[in-house]
């Protein structure tokens, strides 16, 4: 299965990310991707007091936006995430939503953990002053042109920190894992590969990785490196420094002869992590 991650710069002009969003996605299908995934905050990266009142549902224009493509392109699309509204009028949920090629909603994924930290001057955030948290794990699918379907699991970001999450994703069976994101460019250049590469490596699965790139306002920037890492650990695919897109061929059947010769899913005898 063809995937292709695309890699973005994305700013406070909605109108500007979504079309740089169309025009790198139907370049990536010309390349027979049939399944595109975007970067946390596709349509809009901004300041937290910008977002809220741009906060939509899932029905709102920014995703129909997306469902269209999935439609034009004949793609699985995975947003890797966009401002949702939440309960609280002071917050929105950071929302990951999974497209079928006919442009309905397959999946919508809730970003659980938020990124309240102070590394450093130009790292210094409190997401969940913004953002309310989700609480439900989620896993999916996405299906070939023969219809044969994979099991992917969501998540965003942040959440690649902690690989109980995952963990919880595996015991669900999945073949695939997303991590859409805006890693920061500090925390990538000492993170980013390495906690990818574990969390193929000990999930046996592929990780599907597009993440920001660049600068994007103020002392904001993304590390970029969007990455595809296979389940033996190998990166297949990863990106340059701009905005682009990146593709590669998912084999299942050489993920299920790994699990096959070393079957360490099956060899766990410490207790699963709650639920």
């Amino acid at each position: 299965m063809r995937v292709a991650l695309i890699q973005l710069r994305s700013t406070r002009d909605v109108d500007a990310n979504l079309a740089t969003c169309h025009r790198l996605a139907e370049q990536a299908a010309e390349t027979g991707a049939r399944w595109i995934l975007f970067p946390e905050n596709a349509p809009f990266l901004g300041k937290d007091e910008d977002k809220i009142p741009l906060a939509e549902t899932i029905d709102g224009a920014q995703i129909d936006f997306f469902r269209q493509m999935a439609r034009s392109f004949d793609a699985w699309i995975t947003v890797g995430s966009f401002a949702e509204k939440s309960p609280d009028p002071d917050r929105t949920y950071n929302t990951q939503v999974h497209l079928s090629p006919q442009g309905d909603t397959a999946a919508t994924y809730r970003k659980i953990h938020l990124f309240d930290v102070a590394v450093d001057e130009a790292v210094n955030f409190c997401e969940s002053d913004s953002v309310y948290p989700g609480d439900e794990v989620v896993d999916t699918t996405v299906s070939t042109r023969n219809e044969q379907k994979h099991s992917v699991g969501l998540s965003i970001c942040y959440d690649l920190r902690f690989p109980e999450l995952y963990r919880n994703l595996q015991r669900k069976g999945v073949e695939a894992i997303t991590v859409p994101s805006a890693f920061t460019l500090s925390t990538g250049q000492a993170h980013w590969h390495a906690l990818l590469r574990a969390r193929a490596i000990e999930n046996q699965a592929y990780v599907l990785a597009p993440n920001q790139w660049g600068h994007h306002f103020g002392t904001r920037k993304s590390y970029g490196n969007s990455t595809i890492y296979d389940p033996w650990g190998q990166c297949i695919a990863c990106a340059s420094d701009r905005e682009t897109f990146i593709v590669a061929d998912l084999d299942f059947e050489y993920l299920h002869e790994i699990r096959r010769a070393m079957p360490v899913l099956s060899h766990r005898t410490l207790e699963d992590p709650p639920r």
